[in-house]
C-alpha cells in the first residue's frame, strides 16, 4: 500500500459561498469517482483558493459530502500573475492510500482550470 495524490482544480463562478463550495464538491466527487476512492482510504485532503475567494473554505465541501473523518486543510495560493494565473481557482491534493501505481491515477481538471495542465486531458476517463 503507498499514499499516492490526485489532483484536481477547477474554477467558481463567483466569490460566493454556494459558488465555492459547488465547485469544490463537483471536484471532490469527480476526483474519487475516477479513482474509486472510498473516503475511509484518504489519508488528508490539501485544498488551496486562490486569493479572489475569500467566501467559503473550500474544504468545508468535503464536510457536506460526510467526509467528516478526514483531515482537511485549505490554504490560499501563490499570486502569481496572469496569464499564467487562473483567477476564482481551486486547487486540490488529495492523499490516498492505495496499492495503485501513479501511472494508474486520474487527475481531475474541470472549466477553466483545464488549461493549467493540458498533458493530462487525455488520460481522463
Amino acid at each position: 500500500m503507498h499514499i499516492r495524490g490526485i489532483r484536481g482544480a477547477t474554477t467558481c463562478d463567483a466569490d460566493q459561498e454556494e459558488a465555492i463550495l459547488k465547485a469544490t464538491a463537483e471536484l471532490l466527487q469527480q476526483m474519487a469517482d475516477a479513482n474509486g476512492v472510498e473516503s475511509d482510504e484518504i489519508a488528508s485532503i490539501i485544498f488551496t483558493a486562490t486569493a479572489d475567494l475569500t467566501a467559503a473554505f473550500p474544504a468545508e465541501a468535503a464536510r457536506r459530502l460526510n467526509w467528516t473523518l478526514v483531515p482537511l486543510l485549505s490554504a490560499t495560493e501563490m499570486a502569481v500573475p496572469a496569464p499564467r494565473a487562473v483567477p476564482r481557482c481551486v486547487r486540490i491534493l488529495m492523499l490516498w492510500n492505495t496499492p495503485r501505481s501513479q501511472e494508474e491515477i486520474v487527475h481531475v481538471y474541470l472549466r477553466g482550470a483545464t488549461s493549467l495542465r493540458p498533458d493530462l486531458r487525455e488520460r481522463r476517463p
